[in-house]
């Protein structure tokens, strides 16, 4: 369950020694007469496993919006530590708290806060296509109770091939490791559409759980020269298992997410989550403050951050050409 738990109260004192509970100081807790609203925040990964960076910013930029925890915020909190089984027992927990808005994030996590409720405002900062999963009526109108920002991946699969063919020496063919119980499962056919065009082929490995890693990246040894890991939370929350096969079966690897490079993978591509959970945030203001999701545009990134491990290539025995470090928004050494 969550690391946050904050009950419920309508009376200063009961919030006060909820506040010192949870070990505030008395400037941290909520005033007499002060409007407090509670965030759900359902988290599809672990905090023990290493969720986006981003998600912290989320925080920061709420508190530099006004809405500070312990004063005008309560915080109920859940995990579903990668299980996307749990996601339908969790959104329903979030909605019996009476909270005012539904955060997450990841398309599996938005489909199960839909299917949760159909009047809570909900903000997911990193939906892969509302309009094709049909979580929105448009990008412009979402026209329900869901908005957010959306990650457009289907733009930059070509990127990610086209980032490993310059990388890795002698590439033919490509292993496209993803998890078919996931909205974004459309992007690896995308990725096998377009590989083609850069003389390459691809093998799909499906990966439902973490217990098949070991075996995917056993298969993608025989016979591919790199490796795509798709995004997915699953996969996210399990990241540092997974670069760490990469390394042991000596594939260079791809990654959706600069979270994979940071635990030990060679490069990731992608827009920046950092960026866009700072966004959320102030969608969640806006909501707080009388918006309606429904009218809130959904939002496509307009910040992609490329991210290379040097150390990762080095043990690797891969030279990263001069013109990937040139694109390259941080190099890692």
């Amino acid at each position: 369950m969550g690391a946050r738990r904050v009950g419920s109260s309508s009376t200063f004192l009961s919030l006060a020694c909820a506040a010192f509970l949870l070990g505030l100081s008395p400037s941290h807790a909520v005033e007499p007469g002060q409007k407090v609203v509670r965030v759900g925040f359902v988290d599809p990964e672990s905090p023990a496993a290493g969720r986006p960076s981003g998600v912290d910013g989320f925080w920061q930029r709420l508190r530099e919006l006004g809405w500070v925890e312990g004063k005008n915020l309560v915080i109920e909190e859940r995990q579903a530590e990668g299980r996307y089984e749990r996601l339908p027992a969790l959104m329903s927990e979030i909605v019996a708290s009476n909270v005012d808005v539904i955060v997450t994030y990841g398309t599996p996590t938005a489909i199960a806060a839909r299917n949760a409720t159909s009047t809570l405002p909900i903000v997911d900062a990193l939906m892969g296509d509302p309009v094709g999963t049909g979580l929105a009526a448009s990008l412009a109108r979402p026209g329900s109770n869901l908005t957010g920002l959306s990650f457009a991946w289907s733009d930059i699969a070509s990127k990610w091939l086209e980032l490993l063919r310059e990388t890795v020496p002698h590439l033919s063919t490509v292993a496209v490791i993803a998890n078919p119980d996931t909205p974004l499962v459309g992007l690896a056919k995308e990725i096998r559409v377009v590989a083609p065009t850069h003389a390459l082929k691809t093998r799909t490995i499906e990966v439902r759980n973490p217990q098949a890693l070991d075996r995917a990246f056993r298969q993608a040894e025989r016979g591919a020269q790199g490796v795509v890991v798709m995004p997915d939370p699953m996969l996210s929350a399990h990241r540092q298992q997974v670069t760490v096969l990469a390394a042991k079966r000596r594939l260079p690897a791809i990654y959706p997410i600069r979270e994979f490079v940071d635990a030990g993978g060679l490069m990731a591509y992608g827009p920046s989550t950092a960026s866009m959970f700072r966004r959320a945030a102030e969608y969640v203001d806006k909501i707080l403050k009388g918006a309606k999701p429904g009218d809130l545009p959904i939002e496509q990134p307009t910040k992609f951050e490329l991210v290379v491990n040097l150390r990762t290539a080095k043990a690797l025995g891969l030279a990263i050409p001069e013109s990937i470090l040139l694109r390259a928004d941080e190099v890692i050494k």
